[in-house]
């Protein structure tokens, strides 16, 4: 197939760049302990420096994908889908999700909230960046507001995002693993004041799975 078809196909959301795919344990957030089938898109725009999917950005790095074959592969392993990235909202997720559902999966997406809203989801899990703002149509949407820590002017930030949820999403700090030595006492002492908050964990690290 030539390039400007496959670049038309993606830009409908019949292929996507598909980074990797796979079979693990849900490590952070509300859903922590889960199995779970994930997608990771290729492509985000957002540059968190301490990001630990850099290859992730570049989505001319990643295959286009069609997506009969993610769904198929998708529904072998688990009826909780986790779609992420990169980030999976800079290319349209309606077929995608459409599909999932059409299998009777429960999908899952974890995004920046930085481009908008596309797709049919069980749950959204808002992980907002200074860098990149949220839309603000997800402030609707969102089930979980996860805020990575990576220093103490982030508590901040977290409050500041979780003023805009107009849902009764469930609020969550996480700290960045690099300086989770650091940030994290400061993390329990900032939860045992705010108890409206609770403490995400990268398990997924100290378990030593995908």
């Amino acid at each position: 197939m030539k390039t400007d078809q496959l670049q038309t196909l993606v830009h409908k959301g019949e292929y996507l760049p598909l980074m990797e795919a796979f079979y693990t344990i849900q490590g952070e957030g509300h859903h922590t302990g889960t199995a779970a089938y994930f997608i990771r898109i290729g492509g985000c725009d957002v540059g968190c420096h301490w990001c630990d999917v850099k290859e992730s950005w570049n989505p001319e790095i990643h295959p286009p994908t069609d997506i009969k074959k993610i769904i198929n592969d998708a529904t072998q392993y688990s009826d909780t889908i986790v779609i992420t990235g990169g980030e999976p909202l800079t290319w349209d997720m309606t077929k995608l999700t459409q599909g999932l559902k059409a299998k009777g999966m429960n999908i899952h997406i974890e995004t920046s909230g930085a481009y908008p809203i596309t797709g049919v989801w069980d749950w959204i899990c808002l992980s907002p960046k200074k860098i990149k703002l949220p839309q603000p149509e997800i402030y609707k949407r969102a089930d979980e507001l996860k805020v990575i820590i990576f220093n103490k002017h982030d508590f901040k930030f977290a409050e500041q995002q979780a003023e805009k949820l107009e849902t009764e999403a469930l609020l969550y700090l996480q700290p960045e693993w690099s300086v989770r030595e650091k940030m994290m006492p400061q993390i329990v002492d900032y939860v045992m004041k705010h108890p409206k908050w609770k403490i995400s964990l990268q398990t997924h690290k100290y378990l030593r799975i995908p």
